[in-house]
């Protein structure tokens, strides 16, 4: 029997991605190019071969050294990390990485993004804590049920709470819980198996493209490109809700299709008689379910935790520490109500966090690569050969192109936070040799990514599929449509973004 073909697991891919990174060093010439460094808004520290050279904080200095940044955004702390000075580039003495500096790049990267790590693994852990109440689940179940015979508005409802969870925080595989509880329901009010697919995995992946507040998307992207993450909030949460009224408008042209003629049912068309496992549920639960003082107070919780977090960000400077200690406080404050034990507690954070620990190893594995590049100095060497390539090209094919190339490359590379810290040094540096902002490098990214994430074999949409029991080609059939849509929606988006300096 021939083995089936399969892509190597992200972590596998990325240390391929290292050697590669390795090999490249003894290939490619050395180089580098002068750095601006922002010093405490005081001065400009520019670093080159020759020393480090002082200048005055000023947008003349900016514009003396062609570097197309307004003074603004490095008082904002908009930007963060040193920028490459145009036309300064200059061959160095060779460093090739051996067989020791691949084996040590992922602990250097570990070591190097360890604040990412912990606040990532400590998300992790709040989400355990959280999702053990099953207070998301209740509420949900206690909705569904309440508006039994009102479908057409819980579509509405529904749709935009998932889409809402996956845009504030990445909602991915977790969703499934929730199959069991509206498949039935909306099999029973006459629709087919794709509407809770939409409604559930759709709506997740839908908010996950604008990723307004996503810490595994685009807070670590803003964070690896140098900009603040709150730069372009806004144009993302009007991205958000745009795409997601679409997307429902688009999925109640469908479900009042089906219903009207049960025959225009893609999962009919594809799978003839498909049935879900599901289906069984329908009428085995009867009571009405209620909604407990303790189930609103974990919700509360849930919504004041993410809230809480933009506004530390945005009025008391907060980065991964201070996050990462609002994540832990939400948990023992869940596990205080919830009544919990010291055991049980601290064995739901670990297991929690356990369960982040391949997204967080993988970010530092991204990092390695970064390092590699470095200590190998031949980042601002494909930098400088990039740059040659895309300086006559205009910023709004260079930013298009850029989406569709996080869209591609979304398939072999599904993790987002690994995507954000292997690309965004060498993609970011090239948009400001462009004059583009850097939040349309991140948005471009995470739009790029995110709507592949509707498709792509490598992401979550297989189990989602095998939960419902619909084949791939009727969700194909029903989603590609939009996905088309949404190309064009994002493109629009970023080109009207980057006129916005």
């Amino acid at each position: 029997m021939k083995k089936k073909l399969t892509l190597p697991t992200a972590i596998t891919l990325m240390m391929c991605v290292i050697i590669i990174a390795a090999i490249s060093t003894w290939l490619l010439p050395a180089g580098q190019y002068s750095k601006l460094t922002n010093d405490n808004n005081k001065t400009f520290i520019v670093n080159s071969k020759s020393g480090s050279v002082a200048l005055p904080f000023t947008q003349k200095t900016l514009d003396s050294l062609s570097i197309n940044v307004k003074l603004d955004k490095f008082i904002k702390g908009e930007i963060s990390k040193p920028i490459s000075i145009p036309n300064t580039y200059q061959q160095d003495t060779k460093k090739p990485q051996g067989l020791f500096s691949v084996l040590q790049a992922p602990i250097k990267g570990i070591i190097d993004s360890i604040d990412i790590v912990l606040f990532i693994m400590v998300i992790g852990g709040f989400m355990q804590v959280f999702n053990k109440t099953g207070a998301m689940l209740n509420g949900v179940t206690y909705l569904a049920h309440s508006m039994k015979g009102r479908e057409r508005l819980l579509i509405i409802i529904l749709t935009f709470i998932f889409s809402f969870l996956g845009g504030s925080y990445g909602m991915d595989v977790e969703s499934i819980v929730f199959y069991p509880i509206l498949v039935p329901l909306f099999l029973a009010a006459g629709y087919d198996l794709i509407v809770p697919l939409a409604i559930v995995f759709g709506g997740a992946a839908v908010g996950y493209i604008s990723s307004f507040s996503n810490p595994f998307s685009t807070i670590i992207a803003s964070n690896t490109l140098g900009v603040n993450w709150l730069d372009g909030f806004y144009e993302r949460l009007l991205f958000f809700a745009v795409s997601t009224t679409l997307f429902i408008w688009y999925l109640l042209r469908y479900a009042d299709k089906v219903k009207k003629n049960p025959k225009a049912s893609l999962v009919y068309q594809s799978d003839a008689n498909a049935h879900s496992a599901l289906e069984l549920d329908v009428n085995t639960k009867t009571e009405n379910p209620t909604l407990s003082l303790k189930a609103k107070a974990y919700l509360l919780i849930f919504l004041c935790t993410f809230v809480g977090m933009i506004c530390g960000i945005i009025y008391f400077n907060w980065w991964c520490i201070e996050m990462a200690a609002l994540f832990l406080g939400s948990s023992i404050l869940i596990a205080i109500i919830d009544r919990a034990d010291e055991k049980t507690f601290v064995h739901e954070f670990i297991k929690g966090m356990e369960s982040l620990l391949s997204v967080a190893v993988i970010v530092g594995l991204a990092r390695g690569v970064t390092i590699i590049l470095n200590d190998g100095m031949i980042s601002d060497s494909i930098l400088n050969y990039a740059s040659h390539i895309v300086q006559h090209l205009n910023p709004v094919v260079f930013i298009v192109m850029t989406m569709v190339f996080y869209f591609f490359f979304a398939i072999p590379v599904s993790s987002s936070s690994g995507m954000a810290v292997l690309t965004m040094p060498i993609i970011g540096a090239l948009a400001i040799l462009l004059n583009i902002p850097g939040r349309e490098v991140v948005n471009s990214y995470i739009y790029g990514m995110g709507i592949m994430f509707l498709i792509t074999p490598t992401g979550s949409v297989f189990p989602a599929l095998t939960m419902v029991n619909v084949s791939y080609n009727a969700w194909m059939k029903f989603i590609m449509p939009f996905v088309f849509g949404l190309l064009i929606l994002g493109g629009l988006f970023l080109t009207i973004g980057i006129h916005f300096k």
